[in-house]
């Protein structure tokens, strides 16, 4: 399964129309990516008299994907910030 690591900034704040503190801006930075292997289980693709094989994460849904195809986000840090209305 290949894994990648991410840091997360969120900016939240308060505003007349949705008094409960929310996020405006979330930025996402990709950290590291631990690569799976090749893939396990290709699927054949046919078209006419040619037939092709792709990695089966080109083709099947998450569920159906081998263990080296499946992509996994992992959370390293969660960063807020709070900015507070300034002026009146």
């Amino acid at each position: 399964m290949t894994i990648h690591l991410v840091d997360i900034q969120q900016v939240i704040h308060t505003c007349p129309a949705y008094p409960e503190p929310h996020p405006y801006d979330i930025r996402r930075t990709l950290v590291d990516v631990i690569p799976g292997g090749p893939c396990r289980a290709p699927v054949t693709i046919r078209c006419g008299a040619q037939t092709t094989l792709v990695p089966c994460h080109r083709h099947e849904p998450a569920k159906r994907q081998c263990g080296a195809c499946r992509v996994i986000v992992t959370e390293r840090t969660i960063t807020t910030r709070h900015l507070t209305e300034v002026g009146g």
